[in-house]
């Protein structure tokens, strides 16, 4: 069973269908949606400030999700995959995001719906991340842009590949 502690005060809380990986930690004022799976090594850290989780959302192995106290939250919409080894740090992501690989997201940056952060990308503090197109670099810059619904379509099926590897493990 995932580690799961309260915090302040502020006990975790997960939608339907949510796996949760045996190491995982999830700490503090977390709220998940349905169908989200968070895999091994995962830490989500709302002891600081809060952390807000849409629907189908997959935390890959070792990333990180936390936020800054009195300052910033993390909110993170539908559909969103973050990459094994990401670090999302007080920021927004809209609905259909991808954070790739190793990618860093750091504090008050806005990343609009149907974007794509490329693997090992650190998008800098302040930053918003236009709908539609893909951030790359240190520091991430806009270097592609692409058709809203080939983002949409590519995002949700990872989304939805995810609840299907989730269920293998709660199978066994």
């Amino acid at each position: 069973m995932a580690l799961i502690k309260s915090v302040n005060g502020n006990t975790p809380s997960f939608g339907s269908n949510c796996y949760l990986a045996e190491n995982a930690t999830i700490v503090g004022d977390v709220v998940m949606g349905d169908d989200c799976s968070i895999w091994f090594n995962t830490v989500i850290r709302g002891d600081v400030n809060s952390i807000r989780m849409g629907n189908k959302v997959n935390v890959q192995d070792g990333a990180v999700i936390h936020c800054t106290y009195q300052k910033t939250k993390t909110v993170i919409g539908n559909n969103v995959s973050i990459g094994h080894n990401a670090l999302v740090h007080g920021c927004t992501l809209e609905d259909n995001v991808l954070v790739g690989m190793g990618a860093i997201v750091m504090d008050n940056v806005y990343v609009e719906k149907n974007a794509l952060i490329a693997a090992g990308a650190v998008v800098l503090e302040n930053t918003r991340v236009e709908s539609g197109s893909i951030y790359a670099g240190i520091p991430a810059k806009k270097v592609k842009t692409i058709s809203p619904e080939t983002f949409a379509d590519q995002n949700e099926r990872i989304a939805n590949n995810y609840v299907m590897y989730a269920g293998w493990f709660k199978e066994g």
